[in-house]
Formats: C-alpha cells, structure tokens, sequence
C-alpha cells in the first residue's frame, strides 16, 4: 500500500510566519494559485477539519470524497497562535517554550507528546483500515505538524521530528504492506511530492 501525506498549500499566516495550528485560516490567493490538479486519482481523501486542508485537497483531488478526521488537525499553540516569533520575542511564556525545544505546553494549547499521541493513534487507524480494506492507496491532506509527528513515530528510516516536515504543497510517498505493519509498524519512505509550484 502506498501512502502519500500532503501538507496544505500556503496562506497568509503562512507568509507571515505568525503561528496557525488550530486557527482555521483559508489558503491565500497566492496559496490556491500555486496549486495545480496532482498526478494520482484516490477514490478517498482523508483531510483534517481545516478550511485550508480541504482547500487544498479539493484542488489536488477534485473527484475525490473528502473525509474529516479531527485528530490529523494541526497542534494547538494556545496564546501563541496568530502570532510571529518577531512579535513574541520578549514574551516571557514563549521564550521559556522556546529555550526548552518547543516540546512543553503552550499556554491554553497543547504540549508536543500529547499532540503527537493524537495524531498518531489517528494515522495509524487510517493506515490499519486502508490495510483490512485491502485497498492500495492512502492520502491524506493536513500539516507540518501531522507530518513530523506521524513520521518520527512510523517512518523508516528513522529521522528527528524536525526533519520529517515537508513544503507547503508538498508531501511524502511511502509503503507498506499488513505483513509488514503487523511486525514493525513502520512505513517506507519512498520520495517527496511537491504540488505548488514556485510564483512566476
């Protein structure tokens, strides 16, 4: 089976580098230009309960059923959302955060073990029923954040959260079979896909 885990086009949060995770911001003008029509046709795509993922699958994937699952959502940054690092850098809360690898909770949001608890009990479902389903193809349309927590849980070869976060627009492929997630619970990666393409 393969799996390809997209991360939504671009919007303005995203320009302005100001934290979104669970603020529900439209892609830009500029986000849904650079999208195009992919090069595969699921039957089904998985999407978070975000405007912007569901933007961005239905331009992907325009013949496609969409399906909310609420735990693919994006980590929830508490105080810190709708805001830059510029904007927060004398913020007492953020700089503690900050200083200790964005791993602890935000204030009023999440921590990062519990957020990749969730996202992850919500990929492997999706993985383990695509498998019983016997079905050869899974996709799924959410964010970095989804991306770096799936990954670094199930992803071979093993990489650092960090390192498992794509382009906006842009995903990874990978593979594997029931025997194989039955033994290891692991997948492949096999490539990188890029489905904005560079403003002209």
């Amino acid at each position: 089976m393969r799996v390809y885990l997209l991360r939504h086009g671009a919007t303005e949060y995203n320009a302005q580098r100001r934290y979104q995770g669970a603020t529900d911001s439209p892609l830009s003008r500029s986000g849904r230009d650079a999208l195009g029509r992919a090069d595969i046709e699921p039957e089904m795509v998985y999407i978070s309960r975000t405007v912007r993922a569901r933007q961005t699958a239905e331009i992907l994937f325009p013949n496609a059923a969409l399906i909310e699952v609420p735990d693919l959502r994006e980590m929830d940054f508490g105080a810190f959302e709708g805001k830059n690092y510029v904007e927060m850098e004398h913020d007492a809360d953020y700089r503690a955060w900050v200083d200790g690898g964005c791993v602890g909770q935000t204030p009023g949001g999440e921590d990062r073990a519990g957020f990749s608890r969730r996202v992850c009990s919500a990929f492997a479902a999706l993985v383990e029923n695509t498998l019983a389903d016997g079905r050869d193809m899974l996709v799924i349309v959410a964010h970095g954040g989804t991306q770096m927590a799936a990954l670094e849980r199930f992803g071979s070869p093993a990489r650092d959260y960090w390192d498992w976060q794509s382009p906006l627009g842009g995903g990874f492929v990978l593979e594997t079979d029931a025997e194989r997630w039955a033994k290891t619970r692991t997948l492949t990666l096999v490539g990188a896909v890029q489905y904005a393409k560079e403003p002209s």
